[in-house]
């Protein structure tokens, strides 16, 4: 911006008039300030407004009073401005549509299989998700760029996060299309656990296609995200946009991640054509391939184009503040768009994974029983159909029921107590507990211990006279013994 020298006043020549306000010609100098054509004073690190309505006034200490920062928001929205609040809005509505499908496609309805992660069908919504928000961050940051008196933060927060949404997109079409291919495995392996013949390229390609896939898409991250965003603001002037703003933004940094970028296309297209030949051979694309995977993929290759454009020539790049709106909108954000409503769009008509599964399992199980002449009993034939609609207190009835209680409970009992009657008649019944010993040995005592000893002799010659009557009868034959317990043996 051409510098305007101070015109000192005619009555003293150490002031000058700046929008009719007196300022000291020795003050400006001491603190580097200078007039720009463009009505605002700065020293490179300050700027301040100075026509119209702005009129500052600075203390001999450099001090500013009623001054206004050159970087606010001075002119009315301009066309960027309207378009970006039309493509946020319509971001913000694909963040809707991705949390519903989210929910509804990542819900789980089968034992998940370590072969098919339950992760595997929810990583295309939550980039879907991310790319949405970058999106919305970039558009809303952009309605200041027509609004501001000096270019600075908005341009840059713009260019920031739609220079993000190219790696973030790449990785959410990749991850639909991969996903696909495994919903066709799981399909023909579920139907069949040996349908699929084991093939080492295969193998191979599953393996090694997501490892380059996510290092070029890394790769394209680090290459444009990773640097300096604050000289794409230097656009004040012509020579400032000439020599500090363009050479950031067309950087070979930036000309580099387009290309690989454009690798990583070309990884997505090779996946899914290979995905093509091992399920669907011999089909035509447009009939075995989702619609909304072939477009997603031309919406992602129009994305990439406009990157690598934009890298090699400033005039198309969203960075120039002058730059025509027809070109980062209908190049950049509206693919962006148009990937994620067709990506919901496709979620919305689509059931979830588990549920067709289930689905299919039962056409199969169907088609069985109609080849074995096998009818299926209604839902109402059946014993226990009462017990469905019992309380838990009448289930744990009923189960005491059948298992009875009481005497048939004891029944089959092995343990129980044994009659007498039932016992050997072969075992000896002499007291083992019996004093053997004659009775002159015995000590007779006094007293309590005498009479003791007397009813102890009264009750051994009881027990002697039941011997001898138990062993003055004829022994017959003895019966068989059953052991009916283990204190029998």
């Amino acid at each position: 911006m051409p510098l305007v020298l101070f015109t000192p006043d005619p009555s003293d020549t150490s002031t000058t008039t700046i929008n009719g306000i007196s300022f000291s010609i020795p003050a400006l100098n001491a603190f580097h300030y200078a007039l720009y054509s463009n009505n605002t004073i700065s020293n490179g690190s300050e700027c301040y407004l100075a026509f119209d309505g702005f009129r500052p006034s600075m203390l001999d200490n450099g001090t500013w009073l009623h001054a206004t920062s050159c970087y606010i928001p001075y002119y009315g929205a301009g066309r960027r401005a309207v378009a970006s609040i039309v493509f946020g809005v319509g971001f913000g509505l694909c963040v809707l549509g991705a949390l519903m499908n989210l929910k509804k496609h990542g819900a789980q309805h089968l034992r998940e299989d370590k072969r098919f992660k339950l992760v595997g069908r929810r990583w295309q919504w939550y980039w879907m998700l991310f790319v949405s928000a970058c999106a919305m961050i970039s558009l809303f940051t952009g309605v200041d760029v027509d609004r501001y008196y000096l270019q600075q933060m908005p341009i840059m927060l713009q260019t920031f996060f739609f220079t993000l949404t190219l790696p973030v997109a790449l990785a959410a079409v990749w991850e639909s299309i991969r996903h696909w291919g495994s919903w066709q495995e799981r399909q023909l392996v579920d139907a069949d656990p040996y349908g699929m013949p084991p093939s080492a390229r295969h193998v191979r390609i599953q393996f090694y296609t997501p490892l380059v896939f996510y290092v070029l898409a890394w790769l394209t991250f680090f290459l444009t995200i990773p640097k300096p965003w604050s000289p794409i603001q230097k656009q004040n002037t012509p020579e400032q946009t000439r020599d500090i703003a363009i050479p950031a933004a067309t950087d070979a940094r930036a000309k580099a991640g387009a290309l690989v970028a454009a690798l990583a296309w070309a990884v997505i297209a090779f996946s899914l054509t290979h995905t093509l030949r091992t399920f669907h051979p011999g089909k035509p694309l447009l009939s075995a391939l989702p619609k909304h995977l072939l477009l997603n993929l031309l919406f992602l290759a129009l994305c990439t184009a406009y990157a690598i454009a934009s890298s090699f020539s400033w005039s198309l790049a969203l960075a120039n503040q002058h730059v025509s709106i027809a070109y980062p909108f209908a190049m950049g954000y509206a693919p962006l768009l148009l990937i994620l409503l067709t990506a919901n769009v496709a979620g919305f008509r689509t059931e979830n994974e588990d549920k067709q599964l289930i689905a299919q399992r039962g056409a199969r199980g169907r088609a069985h029983d109609a080849e074995l002449n096998l009818v299926k009993k209604p839902e109402w034939w059946g014993r226990n159909r009462a017990a469905r609609f019992a309380s838990d207190d009448e289930r744990l009835g009923n189960m005491a029921g059948e298992a009875g209680g009481g005497r048939p409970t004891a029944r089959a009992m092995e343990m129980g107590d044994m009659k007498v009657r039932q016992r050997s008649r072969s075992r000896s019944v002499r007291d083992p507990f019996r004093d053997e010993s004659p009775e002159r040995d015995r000590g007779t005592g006094t007293g309590m211990q005498a009479r003791g000893s007397e009813v102890a002799r009264g009750g051994n010659e009881a027990s002697a006279s039941m011997e001898v009557e138990a062993t003055s009868q004829p022994a017959g034959p003895a019966p068989q013994q059953r052991i009916r317990s283990m204190l029998d043996v």
